[in-house]
């Protein structure tokens, strides 16, 4: 009886242990997927990339939308940006940077070349004065790796007559194993003609430029790096228009809107996930 008694206590020991070491295997495994969150922002644009290790976020929405990031970024363990990319200066985008700055630690910032005085811009500056903080002006390609998560950030290399602010859009390529994101900002015809003809690759995921208002060059974009998904950035009070859906949905593309709820894609770098 004895020796019974031994076995079965050896027996659950072993199958705690087991259970324990499962466990620690599946979370290690869900720490190395990669995820982009895209907050419901409105007619704005935020989102955070994160891989468990490193963070970088995409635009900052408008100045109300920070209480929503520093919760996203308590409940996530997220003391540092390693980088944050401010696409243009409208205030959708660079509305909360200054907050973000002043209350987050900051590795490298990147920008576009084009300034729009206002307030949000001239707090922007100020935070990054009081923290040290030089931002970085892209024009062209600029290149860097997160642990495995490589940037190709491509920036204008002129100035826009036409919509001179959207058309400083910073383009963000994001690549993570065989998985592959495109973050638009708000690029418009002219910006998005010159990238066509400057890029030479295929993307599972965009973020639709400009918040979903259809132009003549998005068929084009679309043709031409041939996503499986998408997602519009927009707002029931200012929505996506309809010739941007039907567009999508006459090329396949499975979209997701915002102002439906926030958004999450998720890769383990050979498939994209999406949940809202």
């Amino acid at each position: 009886m004895k020796t019974k008694k031994l076995l079965t206590v050896l027996t659950l020991c072993l199958c705690i242990i087991s259970s324990v070491l499962l466990s620690s295997c599946s979370a290690d495994t869900a720490r190395g997927d990669l995820s982009v969150y895209f907050f419901n922002a409105g007619k704005a644009d935020c989102c955070i990339i994160s891989d468990g290790e490193h963070t970088v976020m995409i635009d900052t929405g408008e100045s109300d939308l920070y209480s929503d990031i520093s919760s996203y970024f308590r409940q996530n363990n997220i003391a540092k940006l390693d980088c944050l990319i401010i696409t243009h200066f409208d205030k959708d985008h660079v509305g909360s940077a200054a907050s973000v700055i002043e209350n987050t630690k900051i590795g490298t910032v990147y920008q576009s070349n084009v300034p729009k005085e206002s307030e949000y811009y001239t707090a922007y500056l100020n935070a990054l004065e009081s923290k040290s903080v030089t931002p970085v002006t892209v024009s062209g390609d600029l290149e860097f790796t997160l642990g495995e998560m490589s940037f190709k950030i491509n920036g204008p290399e002129t100035v826009y007559e036409k919509n001179d602010s959207n058309n400083s859009s910073l383009i963000t390529s994001l690549f993570y194993g065989d998985t592959s994101f495109l973050f638009a900002g708000d690029a418009q015809n002219d910006r998005l003609k010159d990238f066509i003809f400057q890029n030479d690759t295929t993307y599972d995921f965009v973020k639709i430029p400009y918040h979903g208002n259809f132009q003549k060059q998005l068929d084009n974009l679309l043709e031409d790096i041939t996503p499986t998904y998408a997602v519009i950035t927009s707002s029931d009070e200012e929505p996506e228009e309809e010739d941007m859906t039907n567009l999508l949905d006459n090329m396949g593309i499975k979209y997701y809107l915002t102002r439906s709820g926030d958004i999450t894609a998720t890769s383990d770098k050979t498939k994209i996930t999406i949940t809202q």
